[in-house]
């Protein structure tokens, strides 16, 4: 997705587009610790293994890294803890129903800071197969032998 006004990039999870269908794009605030926020700033973020799931009544991210604070203390984060989410009763409740769908899950897909706080943009995904991989690759391929030839007959 294009990066918006006001928002600074964390991390991106790009392996999603290419693994899954996305959809129901939510924005969701992260509960972090100081020295995660710091490690933040920094880009310090990987959301690669990550997901989102909702556990009694209330959704986490599960797997993101957070790298550790090197200027930190004794009193330092565990990087890959399960993070809460911070949405709406309604949302969580819409995702759950979602999720609750044979092969559906939750996908952070951009961790970013906006306003100053810590968010992140939840997918409902539903994997990919083998073939639907390809014809992808094949797509993109196909749509820069285009853009390339259109570029060529311009000059």
């Amino acid at each position: 997705m294009a990066k918006h006004p006001g928002e600074k990039l964390i991390a991106e999870n790009r392996k999603a587009r290419h693994d899954y269908h996305l959809s129901d794009f939510v924005e969701a605030g992260l509960v972090l610790t100081g020295t995660e926020v710091k490690s933040c700033r920094d880009g310090r973020a990987n959301l690669r293994q990550s997901y989102a799931e909702v556990r009694d009544g209330e959704a986490w991210l599960v797997g993101a890294h957070i790298s550790v604070y090197e200027q930190g203390n004794i009193n330092n984060h565990e990087p890959e803890r399960a993070r809460k989410l911070l949405l709406h009763r309604r949302q969580v409740d819409d995702l759950f129903e979602s999720v609750r769908e044979k092969g559906m899950t939750l996908v952070p897909t951009r961790m970013y800071f906006k306003g100053g706080r810590a968010k992140v943009e939840i997918a409902v995904a539903k994997g990919k197969d083998v073939h639907d991989k390809r014809a992808d690759v094949v797509k993109r391929d196909a749509d820069r032998e285009i853009q390339r030839a259109l570029k060529d007959a311009r000059r």
